[in-house]
């Protein structure tokens, strides 16, 4: 019988909690950057990209 248990995945630590809140926060910013992009852009900008008003967010929120 081994000492350690290897079935068990390993805690993430203070890496993978940092690491988590890193790519939540750039996954938060990059929506914000192109739901502002968009809501910038004209009805007619829109209508030529194939978007309305009401699909900025959800675009911004599948990138």
């Amino acid at each position: 019988m081994s000492a350690i248990d290897t079935s068990r995945p390993a805690a993430p630590g203070l890496r993978g909690v940092l690491a988590h809140l890193l790519h939540s926060f750039a996954s938060w910013n990059d929506a914000r950057a192109t739901r502002s992009a968009l809501s910038k852009l004209t009805d007619r900008e829109l209508d030529d990209i194939g978007l309305t008003r009401g699909d900025i967010d959800a675009v911004a929120r599948n990138l």
